[in-house]
């Protein structure tokens, strides 16, 4: 890939297609650059993708001997308003942060979630964020849902935010998660790989859709409770909701997850189900652990945070009475 800065801020990217890999070119790119797949679509909608001297549609298939370029135009000023929310920054230096996000905390400004976010917090705690993202995603590398917990990186300049997006993509970011799923695994160890969509019928919700995003979940139990399991998880792509989905999948679904387990527990025997169900304030999902290399220095940086009050207090509940 070719990376050129434009006179007006611009980013130019290039890339010559080597082989044909049948995908559309929103997806193409989305699996090769540090760009969501919505800001791609956004993108070739607004005449910014080209392929040779041509404009393109999200349908186009590349082919080998394509030339691709993706013009990125400069981002927008940043519009959240910062507000004096306590979040827990677990390391800072003058490019990035991570941070451990609460449970019940949005990462961005959204429909619905205007105020109140993670990034609303940082903007009064460190002053400014990496653009990247636009106005209402400055500064952000990854996300949790509003109900995981867990340690989150976010930039705070251009630069470190694009080396960190693409170490990402390539997938040199280990993240690690702990979470209790309904049921036994058949097996200590499980590798489960899944491409993940949205839902066909469902579109606020994602699903295993072959021919969609290809997704690898490591899954390793930790604990065998009596009707349910602790786990431990990375992802080795970032799927909305993959480790959710990809549980659901093969029918052990994350304790206390609403959306895909909802109800879960009544089809397994017992009373014990039922209390661990009612004693979950959330889905049962913490984001642990970040490995990654610092994106100046080179050098290992590794961040792990214990399980919250509310899921540690399930936990505690779980091994004493299974």
């Amino acid at each position: 890939m070719e990376r050129v800065e434009g006179p007006e801020g611009e980013i130019i990217l290039r890339i010559e297609v080597e082989e044909t890999t049948g995908d559309r070119i929103d997806r193409f790119l989305a699996d090769r650059l540090p760009l969501s797949r919505s800001l791609i679509a956004n993108l070739i909608e607004r005449g910014h993708v080209r392929v040779g001297d041509r404009t393109t549609r999200k349908s186009y298939i590349p082919v080998p001997g394509d030339v691709i370029g993706v013009e990125v135009p400069p981002p927008e000023p940043v519009d959240i308003v910062p507000e004096a929310i306590a979040v827990e920054i677990i390391y800072q230096d003058d490019g990035f942060l991570v941070v451990n996000k609460p449970p019940g905390m949005v990462v961005h400004p959204a429909p619905g979630h205007a105020h109140g976010t993670l990034l609303n917090a940082l903007l009064h705690q460190v002053g400014a964020l990496s653009p990247i993202g636009g106005a209402r995603r400055p500064g952000v590398i990854h996300r949790l849902d509003k109900d995981t917990s867990g340690l989150v990186i976010v930039a705070k300049q251009e630069g470190v935010h694009r080396r960190l997006a693409e170490a990402l993509a390539r997938r040199e970011i280990v993240r690690r998660y702990l979470a209790a799923s309904w049921g036994h695994l058949p097996e200590d160890e499980l590798l489960i790989e899944a491409d993940v969509g949205r839902h066909r019928r469902d579109r606020k919700r994602m699903a295993v859709v072959p021919g969609s995003r290809p997704a690898l979940t490591e899954i390793e139990r930790l604990e065998r409770w009596r009707a349910a399991d602790f786990l431990r998880v990375r992802l080795h792509t970032g799927r909305t909701h993959q480790i959710r989905v990809h549980l659901r999948h093969i029918g052990h679904p994350v304790v206390g997850d609403r959306q895909y387990g909802a109800g879960w527990e009544r089809g397994l025997e017992g009373k014990w189900p039922r209390e661990l169900a009612a004693r979950v304030p959330r889905q049962f999902l913490h984001a642990a652990e970040l490995h990654f290399h610092h994106p100046d220095s080179g050098r290992l940086l590794e961040f792990e945070v214990p399980l919250p009050g509310d899921l540690a207090d399930v936990a505690d509940w779980a091994r004493r009475t299974s």
